[in-house]
């Protein structure tokens, strides 16, 4: 799998492996998503590609205080090669570059293959709240 930034004509197949990983919710438009990031951050959308083909993505930020890791997918037909690992170690490379000292992430509660695999790359539950507040 290659990995690199996020290109324009990426948008539909990320767009359709977003849904097809459950990652799209009716609060999270991804289309706005994407333009957001590639507003503020175009170099933090990550896409994995197999050809041509979008099979992974992973969307990575840094504000100077901490590092966010956010939209991780990697295509159902594809899991279990390794992706999803390669994805998080470009992403957190990324975050190193920038010099960020902790990546967090969030995780819906009910997804326990997600957690695990997680853990399993080294990620341990903090003991926080998570919260938010919808601006628009």
């Amino acid at each position: 799998m290659e990995i690199r930034a996020y290109r324009q004509e990426d948008r539909d197949q990320i767009i359709d492996l977003w849904t097809c990983c459950n990652l799209v919710v009716p609060w999270n438009d991804p289309l706005k998503d994407i333009e957001r990031k590639v507003r503020t951050d175009p170099d933090g959308l990550l896409v994995g590609l197999l050809k041509d083909q979008v099979v992974g993505t992973v969307m990575v930020g840094y504000e100077g205080h901490r590092g966010w890791v956010n939209y991780l997918a990697v295509s159902p037909s594809c899991r279990g090669r390794g992706f999803g690992r390669a994805l998080m170690t470009s992403a957190e490379r990324f975050l190193m570059d920038a010099g960020c000292p902790k990546v967090n992430l969030q995780v819906r509660s009910a997804n326990n293959d997600v957690v695990r695999f997680y853990e399993a790359i080294g990620y341990s539950l903090d003991e926080v709240v998570g919260m938010g507040k919808r601006l628009c």
